[in-house]
């Protein structure tokens, strides 16, 4: 366990090379069960969430190593598994391993998925879709019990855009018999990403970026080699760590329409922003200021952003609003901010923000992956000193944060939380006497 000690108050500048997606290579590593062959992934980040799901491949029959920054996966040796729930309750998308399971093995066990507590992210979508496709499913004492001896292709409405409801469905209709349409799919980008790595084994997919996808059922997926692209939300991150804190940051290897809603809205706010082939590139040029903000689905304003997006404008001249539509539990980082002197509070599903001149530095408790990074940049803008607890949500999802943050100027360090606790008694021990 550690900390995340940082001083604040130098403007970030300079470029990073974003590492690869978080949540593309999570989907990747629960489609890779349906692969009869090697595969080979390339830029898959080194963050826990990865090595969690990597974990339970292993223990489903999969062999999977590293070699010179590639991850090698072979899955033609599945067997049936009944993992605990200390295995799955970390990430939620353990839960998208059912399917692919269900297709290669024709049974599964699941305990219900854990993640960060965001809000209320019900799997109805996925059970009514894999019903569909055949799978008879229980919950029994809290775990997902499936059967399915054979799969057939169907019709699927969902309700709402899920990008993993669509991810889930997708990979599994693959091996199933017949024709499979998903009707109001999602169109994010890790929706495009899976699309394109089920189609490398050899999957038949049409109208992916559209809502509606169709998916013909093979006989059997083979091995492939696949790249995974940079994580659209790091860089999300590190452009607002650079505009609140007055810098200058340019982020490359990246798909730069993947950051046309956040880019729309630091222009809206005042700020500077200028885009290439693969690189995005934010600036400021004095204040900011309050603007309105809601989340949508893709290609609207990501939810996963919103958080660190509520922390510039804590240091934005005048109101802001920021209004969550995805998760209604999207608010750990209001009252940690508070802490830090920002002005702001919740209103239903709604962050109301009144400016402030400055952030001062405090400690604070990350409450959630996005949260943390919220909290992350805001003390990089503060004066003084900030201390974030709870880093391993952090690490859920960003890779060598700090490592990225001291490349472009910033002062952080990973302090280990013993060492940490015994500064600070010794600090309080000498204001005492």
């Amino acid at each position: 366990m550690s900390v995340l000690h940082i001083t604040g108050g130098a403007p970030l500048r300079g470029e990073l090379t974003i590492p690869g997606s978080k949540n593309a290579a999570l989907a990747i590593l629960s489609s890779v069960l349906l692969a009869q062959g090697q595969v080979v992934l390339h830029g898959v980040p080194k963050v826990s969430d990865v090595e969690t799901k990597i974990h339970l491949l292993e223990n489903f029959g999969a062999k999977v190593s590293w070699h010179e920054g590639s991850l090698f996966i072979d899955c033609r040796d599945l067997h049936y598994w009944e993992p605990d729930e200390a295995h799955v309750r970390p990430i939620r998308t353990s839960f998208y391993l059912l399917g692919p399971l269900l297709a290669r093995l024709g049974k599964a066990r699941l305990p219900m998925p854990g993640g960060c507590k965001i809000g209320a992210r019900p799997v109805d979508f996925h059970l009514k879709g894999l019903a569909s496709l055949g799978a008879k499913i229980e919950l029994v004492g809290g775990c997902y019990v499936a059967e399915a001896p054979t799969m057939e292709g169907s019709e699927i409405y969902l309700d709402f855009p899920s990008a993993g409801a669509t991810q889930h469905l997708m990979a599994t209709a693959c091996l199933a018999k017949g024709v499979t349409t998903i009707h109001f799919a999602a169109t994010e980008p890790e929706v495009i990403t899976l699309a394109g790595f089920l189609q490398a084994m050899g999957a038949r997919i049409e109208g992916v970026g559209t809502a509606t996808i169709t998916i013909y059922g093979v006989d059997r997926l083979d091995g492939c080699e696949y790249s995974v692209p940079a994580d659209r939300i790091q860089a999300g991150t590190y452009l607002l760590a650079g505009a609140i804190t007055g810098g200058d940051i340019t982020a490359r290897n990246i798909l730069p329409e993947t950051q046309t809603a956040l880019v729309n809205k630091i222009r809206e706010a005042g700020g500077m922003a200028e885009e290439g082939s693969d690189w995005v590139r934010v600036w400021t040029e004095g204040p900011m200021h309050g603007i309105r903000v809601k989340t949508m689905p893709y290609p609207g304003f990501p939810t996963d952003i919103q958080q660190p997006m509520a922390a510039m404008l804590a240091l934005a001249n005048g109101p802001s609003v920021v209004e969550e539509t995805i998760y209604e539990s999207r608010t750990g980082h209001i009252q940690e901010l508070v802490r830090m002197g920002a002005k702001m509070r919740p209103e239903g599903r709604a962050t109301v923000i009144d400016g402030v001149e400055s952030l001062r530095g405090a400690v604070v408790e990350a409450s959630d992956l996005r949260a943390g990074a919220a909290l992350v940049i805001a003390g990089l803008a503060a004066k003084g000193e900030t201390t974030v607890t709870n880093v391993h949500f952090i690490d859920r999802g960003y890779e060598d944060l700090e490592g990225h943050i001291r490349k472009l100027g910033g002062t952080i360090e990973r302090i280990p939380i013993a060492e940490w606790e015994g500064k600070a008694n010794s600090s309080r021990e000498q204001i005492e006497s």
